[in-house]
């Protein structure tokens, strides 16, 4: 299996999404070998064990030439003197030279380490091409240990392509997210794109987290229905008991939880803020996280003349989302695109009434959460002031809420993968 993150170190939901998967496989009576670009040591290993790719040179030996492994991963950077416009002799001589210069990079650099930095930097696209490069190792390493492949998101699919190359082993990819759900159609990166595209023509089988992402797949990549199959995300909430926490105002809490980014949609929780305090003062909005947006989400919600019942708690990890939860009273997901979105199954499990929008994963499968367009702040705003205005129906929502994502477990997620393992590996 091959991953970017994995907790306690994440960014993000992926990371965490990835810990259930292999705890819920092990319970299903699967075994894997979770490889990851940058490991810290600390990591759980109790379902799993982790390969961390940066102590792993690039090499299997004599008997694999340098040219027929980077002919089989395909690797090839198009460096910056590539000019638009070029006639075909002089675009084909300028590609033969840049490949005969990688291959000698390449042969320099054979049989060393890479440092992987694991982030999601400014050198991201050459960290995924490397990590290629030594998931093709590994592969190879551990050709006996294994009977598929299974690759996390568009970073780790070149490594599952080079694993699959390399070894003929199946490959099943998960989409957790697509380049649709990172930005509009006008914004997505190409480059992203494409690598996107070659994996899901690559793999055996796709999984997708939801009806709504596997949509996604089939009508903007062009990938046959018969291969893509949904398998909705859980929550892992063994060992996690709900959290006392003194709260130091009398006010209402209702919090935004997650990066701010374009696909969360933190400006439409602005503006849904600012009509629920037209209505009512006995409230404060939290916009817990970081990301490209903050800076303009400040500015807005200084615009709107809330900035005094406005807080910005920047970025949380482990207990610091527990304590958030435990202070909220509402929860809002005002995705734009949101692939899942694990983040109102925490809430929900920590008696916290959500407001989740309609284009998001997880308003396939939570009934008891209040759903809404994105872009219908009126709608939002109505609904987030029911939940802080009537006790009743928090009551009930926070109730029906905590029921029903307690019945949504990792081990049955993994028991359905098991099965598309099975399948696959059948044919």
């Amino acid at each position: 299996m091959f991953g970017w993150e994995f907790p306690p170190h994440i960014a993000g939901g992926l990371g965490t999404a990835c810990q259930g998967i292999v705890n819920g496989l092990a319970a299903n009576g699967v075994e894997t070998l979770f490889v990851m670009p940058s490991a810290s040591g600390d990591e759980d290993q109790s379902s799993t064990t982790i390969i961390n790719a940066s102590d792993v040179p690039v090499t299997y030996g004599e008997e694999v030439d340098v040219h027929n492994f980077l002919d089989k991963i395909q690797f090839l950077h198009v460096g910056t003197n590539m000019v638009p416009y070029m006639d075909p002799v002089e675009f084909h001589t300028q590609v033969e030279e840049e490949r005969k210069r990688q291959t000698k990079d390449f042969r320099i650099q054979y049989g060393q380490k890479y440092k992987f930095s694991g982030k999601y930097g400014s050198n991201l696209m050459e960290e995924v091409a490397r990590y290629a490069m030594v998931g093709g190792t590994i592969a190879m390493q551990h050709k006996d240990e294994f009977d598929l492949i299974h690759a996390h998101d568009w970073l780790t699919y070149p490594a599952g392509i080079a694993a699959k190359e390399m070894t003929g082993k199946p490959l099943v990819i998960h989409v957790h997210a697509t380049s649709f759900d990172r930005g509009n159609e006008k914004m997505i990166d190409t480059r992203v794109f494409a690598i996107e595209k070659r994996g899901m023509e690559a793999a055996d089988k796709i999984m997708a987290v939801s009806d709504l992402t596997r949509n996604i797949v089939i009508t903007k990549y062009g990938i046959d229905p018969a291969k893509v199959v949904t398998v909705h995300n859980a929550v892992d909430f063994s060992g996690r008991d709900n959290m006392v926490v003194e709260r130091g105002v009398q006010d209402k809490i209702v919090t935004f939880l997650g990066r701010i980014t374009f696909q969360k949609g933190p400006e439409y929780f602005v503006e849904a803020a600012a009509k629920v305090l037209k209505r009512t003062k006995n409230v404060r909005f939290v916009m817990a996280g970081s990301g490209d947006m903050m800076n303009r989400s400040i500015r807005h919600v200084a615009r709107l003349g809330i900035s005094d019942r406005f807080h910005f708690t920047g970025f949380l990890r482990g207990a610091e989302v527990q304590k958030m939860f435990a202070l909220s009273d509402v929860y809002v997901m005002p995705s734009v695109s949101e692939p899942f979105g694990i983040s109102p199954l925490e809430a929900m499990r920590t008696n916290v009434p959500s407001v989740i929008s309609k284009q998001s994963g997880a308003a396939e499968v939570l009934k008891y959460a209040f759903k809404v367009d994105f872009w219908d702040v009126d709608a939002m705003a109505d609904q987030i002031y029911a939940l802080l205005s009537y006790p009743a129906l928090a009551s009930f929502a926070a109730k029906q809420g905590y029921d029903e994502v307690n019945a949504l477990k990792w081990n049955n997620a993994a028991a359905k993968m098991k099965t598309i393992y099975e399948s696959v590996i059948s044919k």
